[in-house]
């Protein structure tokens, strides 16, 4: 085999003395790898000759044991190739090509009796990633880690699209300046929230997404993170150099550790076109393949659901007013109801109608259960039980309805972050959910964990995630979990986990509205872990319409809210509207009943990050394609080409538009469809109102009547 290395015997363009280097199987990227004079292991990287990272060190810092940063002599070095096509069981494409090659270098510590630690780099064609091997031997078994000294040095001030470093939310709006200019902007940066704990002026999260002034977008994140505390990047705007900063337990420890363990890949993805950054699959080739044997019970969902209403003020949650009620003591039929809960069995079969007449897959409800009146932001150990219904929530009888439609029913978990509460009973609640005909769920871990100390993104709230979600497999359940630590592509893994929240979603448009940009910067930024659950669809933008007391607008026209089920990927889509809307706008809503949430094969046509999004996606299974293309707040033309579609043929496109006097803020509703003929070798300029998009079907409808249809 070919040797994929080079040992060098000569310090020359910033090179160590028997530098290890590696390149990409096109050969676009070179790491090289070596330990300083000092015995620290330094990495470098570049693409097409360009500098993405400069020479930058690695280690890890512990707290009982001597630290393993330094003192390092390279003691082996083994590399190989790999090359293989996979098939997701839900994803944005059938097949994801995984080639890399691989450096393996063994470190060993002469001073600590020989103690040995792995670095294993995996170098792709759309970028690197790496982590630390930690091999069972004598003189390493437990230990503490202090802190991860992973160093991310950067080669200019880039343009950063990104948000405040915090161990407990990513619900926060995205910032974008360039770097040198985090630390004057921190402080607008970090808005309220129910959990919030930031650590640094110059904290940030990953996903961390820059541009640089050289035309580099580099993305910098983690892969497969299990048994491991959350990395978030403090940023040293003096030198430009991010190093890893991991999220704490209680007592400020950042892992515990016994061998043999690793940590989670640090992944750098980096390409000259912003495309290549929505198409990587690179985090998601660095997680291990599916544990399970058994995947036909997992399936792609689109839902409606009892939320909402909720979160506009229409409706609430609780069934009465009554506040401090005892769970297991009070007898919830002898308290007067608010008269405003909609978790009632009249109302959700209303919902269960609509999803039904419509070929909807599931009913989402919020609000059955007790405890509502008594929980948020308190530290109460005990408030759900999941599995006792508020007197006007029929369970036998909604899932009897719900089955004579051919609707499944999505369960919901508010663990009110009481963690040690939801596990103690899970088993029961998962029995429950089998029993009644739920086999998805959303769970939310709203407010500070409890154990208090401990942090949403810490090693032990981690575990428990996973936890939840190989427990629910036990029972054919689905995952989309909500608070949750930001996804590191375990959705490969474990495919039961159809999506997280971990970002600000579309009930923040009720809170006072995300910014227009927002959505064309998450699949560049918080997508590329993995799917959310963003819930789109929202057709009514003015909240006022359903709370007279809320003045907030969705950010967005109606046809951008088409667009999204395209743009932001997700196997688990939501109409999130209320169907009496959807009823009036039943022409643009045939858009979300088309649209698919599995796919074949998908084509980022044109991107720039915060600015605009166009993606092509061809239906699982179906020759159908559907196309989103959306804008920031300002007005443009998006460029969209067919040339994916097979050559030959003809097709109707079906075009959903902003009307031209659209616009997010002053004519949101304003929309038109049209119909054209298009083929491979069409392009159509498609204008876009600020704040808005364009949702397009293209099928097999060529008929007579059709053939008359303008050709472009």
């Amino acid at each position: 085999m070919r040797k994929l290395f080079l040992t060098l015997s000569l310090v020359t363009c910033g090179l160590f003395v028997n530098a290890q280097i590696l390149q990409s199987p096109d050969k676009h990227f070179i790491l090289q790898f070596n330990v300083s004079g000092k015995g620290v292991p330094t990495y470098q990287l570049t693409y097409k000759n360009i500098a993405v990272i400069k020479p930058s060190t690695m280690g890890i810092e512990t707290k009982d044991i001597a630290s393993m940063l330094d003192g390092f002599t390279i003691s082996d070095t083994q590399t190989s190739s790999f090359d293989e096509t996979w098939s997701p069981v839900l994803g944005e494409q059938k097949n994801i090509r995984n080639h890399y090659n691989e450096l393996v270098v063994t470190l060993t510590q002469k001073e600590q009796k020989d103690r040995a630690i792995k670095i294993r780099f995996r170098l792709f064609n759309d970028g690197l990633g790496f982590r630390y091997e930690f091999p069972s031997q004598k003189n390493l078994n437990y230990f503490i880690i202090k802190e991860e000294k992973t160093q991310f040095a950067l080669h200019g001030d880039h343009k950063a699209f990104w948000l405040p470093g915090d161990y407990d939310t990513q619900e926060y709006s995205t910032m974008t300046t360039n770097l040198s200019e985090v630390r004057g902007k921190m402080k607008a940066a970090v808005t309220p929230n129910a959990s919030q704990t930031p650590f640094s002026p110059t904290g940030l999260q990953t996903p961390l997404m820059m541009k640089s002034k050289d035309g580099l977008y580099i993305n910098i994140h983690e892969a497969a993170l299990v048994d491991y505390s959350t990395m978030h990047l403090n940023l040293d705007d003096k030198n430009m150099i991010l190093e890893s900063f991991l999220t704490p337990d209680a007592v400020g420890d950042k892992g515990y550790m016994q061998t043999p363990h690793h940590s989670p890949w640090r992944t750098i993805i980096v390409s000259d076109k912003a495309t290549d950054i929505l198409a990587s699959k690179l985090v998601l080739n660095l997680n291990e393949p599916t544990k399970f044997e058994d995947v036909s019970w997992i399936k792609p969902i689109k839902y409606v659901g009892v939320w909402w209403e909720m979160i506009t003020g229409k409706s609430t949650w609780a069934y009465t007013d009554v506040e401090s009620i005892q769970l297991g003591v009070t007898d919830y039929t002898k308290l007067k109801p608010n008269g405003k809960h909609a978790a009632n069995t009249a109302h959700v079969k209303e919902y269960i109608d609509f999803a039904a007449e419509h070929k909807l897959d599931a009913v989402l409800v919020e609000g059955w259960n007790v405890g509502w009146e008594d929980w948020f932001g308190k530290t109460k150990d005990y408030v759900f039980d999941f599995v006792t219904p508020y007197p006007d929530f029929d369970v036998k009888e909604l899932h009897r309805y719900a089955a004579s439609k051919g609707v499944k029913m999505m369960m919901h978990h508010e663990t009110s972050s009481s963690v040690r509460n939801y596990e103690r009973h899970l088993d029961t609640a998962y029995k429950f959910m089998v029993a009644n005909g739920y086999n998805s769920v959303k769970s939310g871990y709203v407010g500070d964990i409890i154990p208090r100390g401990e942090y949403h993104y810490g090693q032990w709230l981690n575990n428990h995630y996973l936890y939840a979600i190989t427990k629910a497999a036990d029972y054919k359940i689905m995952v989309n979990a909500h608070e949750a630590v930001r996804p590191t592509g375990l959705n490969r893994t474990y495919p039961n986990l159809l999506a997280n929240e971990s970002a600000r979603g579309t009930e923040y448009e009720s809170f006072g509205g995300n910014n227009a940009d927002h959505t064309t910067i998450l699949p560049f930024t918080r997508l590329v872990g993995g799917p959310m659950d963003y819930t789109p669809g929202i057709f009514q933008t003015k909240i006022s319409a359903y709370n007279p007391d809320n003045d907030s607008f969705v950010h967005t026209t109606l046809v951008k809210q088409l667009a999204l089920y395209v743009t932001m990927y997700s196997p688990l889509q939501m109409a999130a509207d209320l169907p009496e809307t959807y009823n009036k706008h039943l022409d643009a809503f045939q858009f979300i009943k088309d649209v698919a949430v599995d796919w074949d094969d998908s084509y980022m046509l044109e991107a720039e990050p915060g600015d605009y999004i166009t993606i092509a996606r061809k239906a699982k299974g179906k020759n159908e394609w559907y196309i989103g293309a959306i804008t920031d707040e300002n007005a443009r033309t998006a460029t969209i080409r067919f040339d994916y579609l097979p050559k030959g043929k003809t097709y109707v496109a079906t075009i959903y538009a902003d009307g031209k006097t659209a616009s997010y803020d002053k004519n949101p509703q304003s929309y038109a469809i049209s119909k054209v003929l298009v083929n491979s070798k069409s392009v159509l300029k498609q204008p876009l109102a600020p704040g808005g998009g364009a949702a397009i079907s293209i099928k097999e409808e060529v008929s007579a009547e059709t053939k008359k249809l303008k050709k472009i």
